[in-house]
């Protein structure tokens, strides 16, 4: 890679960055890392990470876990490690290594946020850390006939305290314990405090950092997004699931169903892996939330932009004919489009010339970067629905470019005679588009 185009490759990823570095500044963000994360080279590079969410005004909030930190001191002391389902069976003396092991855990985060060394990502960050007693909970009790000791869920989150702790500009580090109105302390899940504390302060984000990516149990692919619906269905067929991705997946449905907007699940070991994920379109994560990442529905007015930006370079290459906003303006109710977490990645347009009972698909368009996945597709079967549902008998299209694309998916070439009276006096012959028909089959 040349100078001039490493410097060009580094600009145009800041200017993609620069909407989410304005999106996330003064949002609240939970962030769950298990205590494995701890233990190998990659935690330097996620605190620096931190550090950075930080400085660009993301409001923080830290939930460490602290699994193999117990295990290896219950280990050292001969005690049984007992587990009943994913919950661990915490008596007097696995309660005494739980606090061992939160409090070294907590104490080394700690540490390596207050670094502040000249030359190296940390200079000059000065983060403050406030730890506290903001989770209360509750004995998990006897179930099924297992009597769960100190271990114990949560009750209620001091919500309050903590978005106090926030506004003076601390990052938040919570420990996976929870305090008893008597005194009692218990041993919690790191992923039910994260949601708890997600839930309760209504986080813009809650980001789950696990061991592995989040696959499809079909293929073996990573998922790059969920509707809470499509996880629950997961969750329920938990054989073909990855045993370890269960209590994430299943933190996430819950925090996106108590008003979390959007959580995502992320593989730690990919070196900024959460900077990736919040600062480019498609991530590198899995997305679970309430409502799809990406949607096909009617075009708006507001879209105005976003079309423009995407028709523009296929009208200058002339694969479109130009359309000007006023145009687009006055025609809008025509279209329909993919948006995709704000982007408008394609659209197409239905034209309908009732007396006929036909309708021109027009301006068909995708983003070349996604240009994949059959997008076109179901455009097209989008378009082509739309006019089921009018009543309409055939649809055409004008093509000089895409031609065989149509004649694969049904449409068979026809002649200037075939298209409605006011079309055929639009027609533009120095352009001279081919015409191709698809009679539609009744709804």
């Amino acid at each position: 890679m040349t100078h001039d185009t490493k410097h060009s490759a580094f600009v145009r990823w800041f200017r993609d960055s620069s909407p989410y570095i304005h999106a996330h500044r003064g949002r609240t963000f939970v962030v769950s890392f298990g205590g494995e994360a701890l233990a190998d080279g990659l935690f330097a590079n996620l605190v620096h990470d931190f550090a950075l969410l930080n400085s660009l005004g993301i409001r923080l909030v830290l939930v460490h876990g602290a699994r193999p930190q117990v295990e290896q001191r219950l280990r050292a002391m001969g005690a049984e490690l007992r587990y009943v389902g994913a919950l661990r069976v915490t008596d007097a003396v696995a309660l005494e290594c739980v606090k061992e092991a939160a409090g070294t855990v907590r104490v080394e985060i700690e540490a390596l946020l207050s670094m502040g060394l000249a030359n190296s990502p940390m200079a000059g960050a000065r983060i403050r850390v406030a730890s506290g007693n903001f989770v209360v909970a509750k004995p998990l009790g006897v179930r099924d006939g297992v009597d769960f000791g100190h271990t114990g869920e949560v009750r209620r989150v001091d919500a309050e305290a903590i978005r106090a702790s926030l506004d003076q500009g601390n990052v938040v580090l919570l420990s996976p314990l929870g305090y008893s109105p008597t005194g009692e302390i218990f041993n919690l899940s790191a992923e039910e405090v994260a949601t708890a504390v997600a839930s309760a302060l209504r986080a813009d984000k809650l980001l789950l950092l696990a061991e592995q990516d989040c696959r499809s149990p079909t293929d073996g692919k990573p998922l790059q997004q969920l509707t809470t619906r499509e996880a629950g269905e997961l969750l329920q067929n938990v054989l073909p699931l990855q045993e370890e991705m269960y209590p994430h997946l299943k933190a996430a449905v819950v925090a996106a169903q108590s008003g979390v907007q959007r959580a995502h699940l992320i593989n730690r070991h990919i070196d900024g892996a959460i900077l990736l994920e919040l600062f480019t379109r498609d991530g590198v994560g899995t997305l679970v939330s309430s409502t799809p990442f990406e949607e096909m529905r009617p075009a708006a007015i507001n879209d105005i932009g976003g079309l423009l930006d995407l028709i523009r370079p296929l009208e200058e290459s002339g694969v479109l004919v130009p359309r000007t906003r006023e145009n687009l303006e006055r025609e809008i109710t025509a279209y329909s489009v993919i948006e995709r977490d704000g982007l408008i990645v394609g659209c197409g347009a239905l034209h309908v010339f009732a007396e006929e009972k036909m309708a021109e698909l027009a301006c068909l368009a995708l983003h070349p970067d996604y240009r994949g996945e059959k997008r076109g597709e179901r455009l097209l079967g989008h378009l082509e629905a739309k006019a089921r549902r009018l009543g309409l008998e055939r649809v055409f299209v004008l093509s000089t470019q895409t031609i065989h694309w149509f004649r694969e998916r049904g449409y068979d070439p026809a002649r200037i005679g075939d298209l409605p009276v006011k079309r055929q006096a639009l027609y533009n012959y120095r352009r001279n588009s081919k015409i191709l028909v698809k009679h539609l089959d009744k709804p």
